[in-house]
């Protein structure tokens, strides 16, 4: 089992940034890729960012490409996911998701993540 906590959601001006965090417990943290998720009110939960279990590789959606970075400290148990730049269409609630499974590479399909966050809103306003 493993649980996860987010943090640092929040209400923000276009253009101002946010750091978000989650926080593992449960299974050895550097042993499993992470992946940041959001949701949008009336829409799909769609893939933000993902990281490899050693951080060395990182992969992100064309839509928040060059505004965030996903990375982690595995001696702290902790995903972050710096977001710069941000825009109105950022605001969703926001997930972290663990995939426990060896993969070639971090999925971008939220069914392949067995372990969730409960999410933190972040508001991006005009």
């Amino acid at each position: 089992q493993v649980q996860l906590v987010e943090s640092g959601g929040g209400l923000v001006q276009a253009g101002g940034s946010l750091r978000l965090s989650c926080s593992a417990s449960g299974r050895t943290f550097s042993r499993y890729a992470m992946g940041w998720f959001r949701q949008a009110p009336g829409k799909e939960r769609e893939f933000v960012a993902a990281i490899t279990s050693s951080g060395d590789n990182t992969y992100y959606a064309d839509s928040v490409k060059g505004r965030f970075t996903i990375s982690r400290d595995n001696a702290k148990n902790t995903l972050y996911l710096q977001m710069n730049t941000l825009k109105p269409e950022d605001t969703a609630v926001y997930y972290c998701a663990a995939d426990l499974l060896p993969r070639y590479k971090p999925s971008l399909d939220s069914h392949e993540y067995a372990y969730w966050g409960q999410g933190t809103q972040v508001t991006v306003s005009s």
